[in-house]
């Protein structure tokens, strides 16, 4: 009588053992199925869904730039933001969406302010625009472009600095980003860079000032 109770109790054991295995078996498959659902468009010609036309700063227009001048990505959880990096476009503001929509410019910034204070974007900042010259830039900045010359003062207008600088205030809030010079940097500040941008002319006392301004505010 013991001998066949210990015989059944085996049994069971072995029977809720078996149930156990197969539930647990079957939660890691809905992790694992989960995971997979989260990061499938990570793969290789996998696009992460986005709404079409949505811009990161209001009252923004939407001109996308050629994919060959940006990484597609998902910042700040795959790549952290942390910076600015303030570029001027050496032409005009059609000169240069014209540019960044040609796929073999193979260079693009996230926005262009023009000297009206219009911003256009171009690329959304989770993805990963090349304006810096360096990879690592790149990746953890936001890149706006300023129409204008860096040898001509009269460029950068008013509404430019103002409205440059609300954007990179909203940028700053965004990211937990610093109003600060070692975190809004010039493109001639970018290690391994031949660019002089934005240049000697570029009032970076006044555009600070605006930026500091327009985060508080916004707080």
């Amino acid at each position: 009588m013991g001998a066949r109770k210990r015989d059944s109790d085996r049994r069971i054991g072995r029977r809720a053992l078996l149930i156990g295995g197969a539930a647990a078996a079957a939660g890691s498959a809905v992790l694992a199925r989960d995971e997979l659902a989260r990061l499938y468009w990570r793969l290789p010609g996998v696009r992460r869904p986005r709404v079409e036309g949505a811009v990161d700063f209001r009252g923004a227009r939407w001109v996308s730039a050629s994919e060959a001048n940006f990484r597609w990505a998902d910042r700040p959880d795959d790549y952290g933001i942390d910076m600015i990096v303030v570029h001027v476009t050496q032409g005009g503001l059609d000169s240069a969406v014209k540019a960044f929509q040609d796929p073999g410019h193979q260079a693009a910034a996230h926005y262009i302010v023009g000297q009206d204070g219009r911003v256009t974007q171009m690329i959304r900042e989770l993805d990963v625009a090349y304006h810096a010259g360096n990879r690592g830039y790149n990746e953890r900045s936001v890149g706006i472009e300023h129409e204008g010359f860096v040898d001509r003062p009269e460029d950068f207008t008013d509404a430019m600095y103002a409205a440059s600088a609300r954007l990179a205030a909203g940028i700053c809030r965004r990211y937990g980003i610093p109003v600060d010079r070692e975190h809004i940097v010039g493109h001639v500040e970018v290690p391994g860079t031949d660019h002089t941008d934005p240049g000697e002319l570029w009032d970076w006392d006044r555009y600070m000032k605006l930026v500091a301004a327009a985060h508080t505010a916004s707080a």
